[in-house]
């Protein structure tokens, strides 16, 4: 008896202990909007980001992540693990716009998928997605949805309840607000639900403009930029080469390339020291500089209180103990934006860069910069567009021995869903109500966490307004323009596309054209059905 109950106890403690080790993951995803590759300090940018340095340097960064290219399709793709124009959230022709187009019903949300195996769901920040958080499945939600106004908002929501309009004036910033609501879900769940794992989705608004900034965060960088964008670009991409990021040289800028809209009247408001396009630092009057290393001096102080607001959350992640078991990602929903354009309370001439009464613009001078080493800028599909940072930390699934390593295989915001899901172990993701649901195309990361993959061959596809590109291998196919021609870069080689070779490959560009618009076919197909198929 007295063996019996000693095994019997054993038995039970190892249950236990299998059990409590078998307990999955929380889950915290930032999302940055419109942040350039090497806008942080650990992707080699000059802006303090020490926090998120601190997580890539325990944990693991991507080389050669991607997203859509543009915001409301790369957060559909990453909540659904779809590619937008699959879920109807990017445009097809016969269907409604992207921005505006309801998902089908078989496309859930992460949120709605996680509660099936018990978890707790929070979002704090920006939305862009169809329905509110709440309906889909979120527990607690802040929505800043104002995305023209960080000092006093007017259109916000707090779980699906909506807000009064901020007043001008008060200590009011969008950054401070959507980490503060952050700290408050995870304050509530360690008090209340400490048993539970959760998924918290932080997406803040910045550095998406208008450059809106403190001006304690602003002093940092006062007159750091005027020594100019192509200084700071070749500073970059010597900190890149030396971490071992991207080893191909430096793209040139293209000077014909400006905003990818056009708001002439943006230009007039906005005044002398404006550019809309990335002409040489010498050939800019005082004026145009001055205005101009303002402008980045605001960027640059938007990502630092990113990172700022980062720690707050890290510190209580270690104050409720959940740190270690946390798997944090940390992504940009796209590149930096050489958009300009006013809106909201509009741009006075006369007001102190970065406050409320102004409304600046990155532009493509810095935009371009910011993408270093890449080319081009948010809405393009070339590398400068949809390849951002991308950092996974989790220090009880990712080994010491990896800390601070690269994984060079290729992903996509596509792998977030799957890859949760499968540290989640819920197997219902391909199903809804009991009824089989599209095969998704994204694949688990959970392998690149434990080695990389520099063989792995994947085909990625894009395709955003008339920017189109279709990754197969190390090729890639680009197109910027309805009646432009396809470009093809051969990536290992060039991973900055200084060298189009479709003139000396018209087979292989031929076979990813045609394998392009055979992935448009079927995700059109699949976008009209209101119902599983069959």
């Amino acid at each position: 008896m007295i063996r019996y109950f000693t095994l019997s106890c054993f038995c039970l403690a190892l249950c236990s202990a299998t059990s409590a080790s078998a307990k999955p993951p929380n889950f915290l995803v930032i999302m940055a909007d419109d942040l350039g590759y090497s806008d942080l300090g650990c992707y080699g940018g000059e802006i303090a980001t020490p926090h998120l340095d601190t997580l890539a340097m325990n944990g693991l960064r991507f080389t050669q992540f991607y997203n859509t290219a543009r915001c409301w399709p790369s957060r559909a793709a990453l909540l659904t693990g779809y590619y937008a124009q699959q879920v109807r959230r990017d445009a097809f022709p016969g269907l409604p716009d992207g921005a505006r187009g309801d998902r089908p019903d078989w496309a859930r949300l992460l949120p709605e998928v996680l509660s099936q195996v018990g978890y707790r769901s929070y979002h704090s920040g920006k939305w862009h997605l169809d329905g509110k958080p709440i309906q889909n499945g979120f527990h607690r939600s802040y929505l800043l949805r104002d995305q023209g106004r960080f000092f006093n908002p007017k259109v916000h929501w707090l779980d699906d309840k909506k807000l009064p309009p901020i007043k001008k004036g008060t200590d009011y910033y969008g950054t401070i607000a959507i980490a503060d609501h952050a700290l408050k879900c995870l304050k509530e769940h360690a008090e209340h639900h400490s048993d539970e794992p959760f998924f918290h989705y932080l997406a803040f608004t910045a550095p998406h403009f208008p450059l809106h900034a403190l001006p304690e965060d602003i002093a940092k960088y006062k007159d750091r930029y005027s020594e100019g964008w192509e200084s700071i670009r070749k500073a970059r991409h010597h900190r890149i080469r030396k971490m071992g990021l991207v080893s191909a040289p430096l793209s040139d800028v293209e000077q014909e390339i400006g905003p990818p809209y056009d708001f002439p009247d943006a230009l007039e408001i906005l005044g002398d020291g404006e550019l809309n396009r990335p002409i040489p630092w010498d050939s800019l009057n005082e004026q145009q500089q001055k205005f101009q290393s303002d402008k980045m001096a605001i960027h640059a102080a938007m990502v630092d209180r990113v990172d700022q607001e980062i720690g707050r959350v890290l510190k209580q992640l270690k104050s409720m103990n959940a740190f270690d078991d946390t798997l944090i990602l940390f992504l940009s929903d796209n590149g930096a934006s050489a958009e300009i354009m006013v809106r909201a309370d509009g741009h006075d001439p006369a007001a102190s860069p970065g406050s409320a009464e102004s409304y600046l613009c990155l532009g493509p001078g810095w935009s371009s910069s910011c993408n270093t080493p890449f080319r081009r800028h948010k809405t393009w599909t070339h590398e400068g567009g949809c390849s951002t940072p991308f950092i996974a930390h989790w220090p009880k699934g990712i080994s010491n021995k990896d800390y601070g390593k690269l994984r060079r295989a290729p992903a996509h915001i596509i792998d977030i869903a799957p890859t949760l899901i499968e540290l989640a172990d819920t197997k219902r993701f391909l199903q809804w109500n009991g009824t089989p649901v599209p095969q998704p195309p994204g694949q688990s990361l959970t392998q690149l966490f434990a080695a990389d993959d520099q063989a792995q061959s994947r085909t990625l596809w894009w395709s955003h307004e008339a920017n189109h590109a279709i990754r197969v291998g190390d090729w890639k196919a680009v197109v910027s323009g309805e009646n432009a021609d396809w470009e093809l870069y051969q990536l290992a080689g060039d991973r900055t596309e200084t060298s189009n070779v479709a003139t000396g490959h018209p087979e292989k560009l031929a076979d990813l054209r045609q394998q392009w618009t055979k992935m448009r076919d079927e995700y059109y197909k699949l976008a009209t059905k209101n119902i599983v198929p069959k």
